[in-house]
């Protein structure tokens, strides 16, 4: 990231310090699944675009890729109403799915959508903050597990939580597939004052929690506190520029992969000099 870059908005970020008043702050938390249920009622499946471009970041998304089983098995966190979902089962013939969210609603739009096959896909309710994966999920029999724009929508006070129910379904060896929001994203720029409830974690006017996390802050996750070992953690920018307007700015996000030990001294490497 450009040190000129980050330094303007380490000064845009600062000028704003109020905090949401308690109260709201443990309500917004607390409705989170209620706030994404109202709104995939009001967007339906039509405000997120099909993600075609995933197997273009992670390798291990394209056909035929050494890296698992014939027969791999991935786990989707947050998975919305299939945008992520339709496109990989498509490219991968042989790959099976479980998908989850803690929407109900939008589970349901997974699975009355026509391209749902129980044959090869398994949508369901979970709150991965507290849900325990393994009761859905054979424990240690997941390939690759996507978290795409989805941890973000958690306090950062449960990721932690998040992390733990993951490991309990992910293989050894088995890969965690990242990327959302990085810090000083436009988006978090935009922020008018009263949206901030603490340090990178905002409220949306419809009620959605937005995180933004840093390269640090991942590895303090899945590292320090998830024993996982660091493959990729980097942040990814996209300059937006409006000529017109004569303005240029910058999508920030955070992309990353981990994967899970399988030897001791693996997991001795990954708990090194890290923190949360």
């Amino acid at each position: 990231m450009d040190p000129a870059y980050a330094a303007t908005a380490q000064r845009i970020l600062a000028a704003d310090s109020s905090l949401v008043p308690d109260f709201w702050q443990t309500k917004y938390k607390s409705e989170a699944s209620r706030n994404w249920d109202k709104f995939y009622n009001r967007n339906t499946t039509n405000f997120f675009k099909d993600r075609h471009w995933t197997d273009q970041e992670f390798e291990e998304l394209r056909p035929g890729h050494t890296f698992a089983e014939n027969s791999p098995v991935l786990l989707e966190i947050g998975c919305g109403v299939g945008n992520f979902v339709w496109p990989i089962l498509e490219r991968n013939p042989d790959m099976f799915v479980y998908a989850c969210d803690f929407s109900a609603r939008a589970v349901r739009f997974v699975q009355t959508n026509e391209l749902y096959n129980s044959a090869r896909c398994r949508a369901f309710v979970c709150d991965i903050t507290k849900d325990r994966l393994a009761a859905t999920i054979p424990p240690h029999s997941v390939d690759i597990v996507s978290a795409i724009f989805v941890l973000s929508a958690l306090p950062p006070e449960k990721q932690a939580d998040a992390v733990s129910n993951i490991l309990e379904i992910l293989k050894p060896g088995g890969r965690i597939l990242f990327r959302d929001y990085g810090i000083y994203d436009l988006a978090q720029l935009r922020f008018k004052s009263g949206h901030k409830l603490e340090e990178n974690l905002y409220v949306r006017q419809d009620g959605t929690l937005s995180y933004y996390f840093s390269v640090e802050r991942l590895r303090g996750l899945f590292v320090r506190h998830g024993g996982l070992l660091e493959l990729e953690n980097d942040y990814v920018v996209k300059k937006l520029v409006n000529v017109k307007k004569s303005i240029d700015s910058d999508r920030v996000f955070v992309q990353a992969k981990f994967q899970a030990p399988i030897d001791t001294f693996e997991i001795e490497h990954a708990m090194t000099g890290t923190s949360l």
